[in-house]
């Protein structure tokens, strides 16, 4: 009974805790915009609240990961789109929720000791990373044409080479089947070098 009460309390304390933070913050900042400048901190401290539950509630609530980290990703995007402007990155920025699911089984397994979940969460986080890069070129790309040019004309081009080298040599098997033995068949006894 009593270990219910002293979760419970941290759960509290940590939700008082942040709501305070933020509330200084905002005091002492004033003249600056804090709330509207920072109010994604408020989603992210939602999402870290998750993790805070799944520490305090151990490995039968592991599965705290994957809504903390769906939300706590998402909060980190918002904000980054907030303190740039650049909201039209969710025409792609919505495939970091895939890798946020990933990201989420990836720590639930990792928690657990489960190497299976592990892989699940590696696995999802690649095709999300896979989507991010594909749909991320063809809007900055094609749709960003005619603005001046931003960083992410330069990144998404080379994120592409990058994706197309890792799926041919990677995903493809090459890299595994080595240098020479495609091109040079095993001798046989008694066959000269």
């Amino acid at each position: 009974m009593s270990s219910n009460r002293n979760n419970t309390s941290i759960v509290l304390g940590s939700i008082l805790l942040v709501v305070g933070i933020l509330a200084l913050l905002g005091q002492l900042f004033r003249g600056s915009h804090f709330w509207g400048n920072f109010w994604p901190f408020i989603i992210i401290g939602v999402g870290a609240l998750f993790f805070v539950g799944m520490l305090v509630g151990g490995k039968s609530v592991a599965g705290l990961a994957i809504p903390g980290s769906i939300i706590t990703v998402s909060g980190l995007m918002l904000l980054f789109q907030n303190l740039t402007g650049y909201w039209e990155s969710w025409s792609y920025g919505w495939t970091v929720t895939l890798i946020s699911v990933g990201l989420g089984i990836y720590i639930m397994g990792a928690y657990n000791g489960n190497a299976g979940a592990r892989r699940a969460g590696a696995r999802v986080m690649e095709i999300g990373l896979i989507l991010f890069v594909a749909f991320g070129a063809f809007f900055e790309m094609i749709f960003s044409a005619g603005r001046v040019r931003s960083l992410g004309s330069l990144i998404f081009p080379a994120a592409l080479i990058l994706l197309g080298v890792y799926l041919v040599l990677v995903r493809s098997g090459l890299l595994r089947r080595g240098g020479g033995d495609d091109f040079h068949q095993p001798q046989g006894p008694g066959q000269g070098q």
